[in-house]
C-alpha cells in the first residue's frame, strides 16, 4: 500500500527542491518516506527538476545546481562530496610545482587546498577568501595578501570593482580556481556577476590555472561566465565523473584528472 501524499504536486516539488538546497543533496531512496509518495513518485519529480535546471542527479543521490538565483552557502558546500573534496585538494599540491606567488579562490574547496601548501618554503598567497586568509595568516613561511571590495555573507568572498581593480595589477604565477558550472560548450560559470569579476581577473593576472571541483560540477551551466576551460592547464575532481562526461573534455583539449 502506498504511503498517504502529504504534498499537493507543485508543493511536493517545490519542498524537494528546497530539501536538495539546504542539504547540498539528498539520497533519492530516503525521499519517498519523507514526501509521503512512491519512490516512482520521487523519481518522476527529479526528472522534471532536473529537466528544469534545478538539479542534478547521479549514482542515487540528487544535487542542486546553483543559478542567478540560487547560490549554496559554505556550510552546505562542506556537506557536499567532502571525501572527494579532500582527495581534490590533495592531488593539487603535488602539481602546484615552483610557484611562489598563488592566488587562491573564494570556496570551500580552496580552503582545503589552503590547509596543504607547502611549509618548507616562502610562499604569497593572493585570496578572495577571508576563510583562506584566516587560515594563512598566522603561517610564517606565507605572505597573505587579501583583496580589498564588498564581503558576501554567504561564502565570505570578497567582490566587485575593487577586488578585481586591485587583483589586475598583479601578476602571479599560479591561480588555483573553482566554479559552480564547468561545461565544454559554456566554459566556467558562476552565479554572480560580482564573483565572476574577480574570477575573470585572476584569470587575466595568472601565468597558470588549474581548476578543482567535485564532478558534480562537470556538466553544468551556471549565470556568468568567466573562463573557457581551455584556459586552464589542468581540471582536477574526483573519480565519480563519468568516463562518458570525462572524455568530452578529453576531446575537447582539456587535461583532465581524476582522483
Amino acid at each position: 500500500m502506498l504511503p498517504t501524499p502529504i504534498f499537493a504536486p507543485h508543493s511536493r516539488r517545490s519542498e524537494l527542491l528546497a530539501m536538495i538546497r539546504s542539504n547540498g543533496r539528498v539520497e533519492v531512496a530516503e525521499m519517498p518516506n519523507l514526501l509521503g509518495v512512491s519512490a516512482e513518485t520521487v523519481r518522476r519529480d527529479l526528472r522534471l527538476l532536473e529537466t528544469q535546471g534545478m538539479i542534478r542527479r547521479g549514482y542515487g543521490v540528487a544535487y542542486p545546481v546553483e543559478s542567478g538565483a540560487f547560490e549554496s552557502t559554505l556550510q552546505v558546500r562542506s556537506n557536499i562530496n567532502p571525501e572527494e573534496k579532500l582527495r581534490v585538494a590533495s592531488a593539487l599540491i603535488a602539481r602546484i610545482g615552483e610557484a611562489q606567488t598563488i592566488f587562491l579562490d573564494e570556496g570551500y574547496q580552496t580552503q582545503l587546498v589552503a590547509q596543504r601548501l607547502p611549509v618548507d618554503r616562502p610562499l604569497t598567497v593572493v585570496t578572495a577568501s577571508l576563510p583562506v586568509a584566516t587560515l594563512l595568516a598566522p603561517r610564517s613561511n606565507v605572505q597573505v595578501v587579501v583583496l580589498g571590495g564588498r564581503v558576501r555573507g554567504n561564502t565570505l568572498g570578497v567582490v566587485d570593482h575593487w577586488a578585481a581593480d586591485m587583483l589586475s595589477r598583479l601578476t602571479v604565477d599560479l591561480a588555483i580556481l573553482g566554479a559552480n558550472g564547468v561545461s565544454v560548450e559554456r566554459g566556467m560559470t558562476t552565479p554572480d556577476p560580482a564573483v565572476a569579476a574577480v574570477k575573470t581577473a585572476a584569470v587575466q593576472s595568472a601565468m597558470r590555472r588549474i581548476f578543482v571541483g567535485a564532478h558534480h560540477k562537470f556538466g553544468t551551466t551556471t549565470f556568468v561566465k568567466f573562463a573557457e576551460v581551455r584556459d586552464f592547464e589542468l581540471l582536477i575532481t574526483g573519480h565519480e565523473l563519468s568516463p562518458t562526461l570525462g572524455n568530452r573534455f578529453t576531446a575537447a583539449g582539456c587535461q583532465l584528472i581524476r582522483v
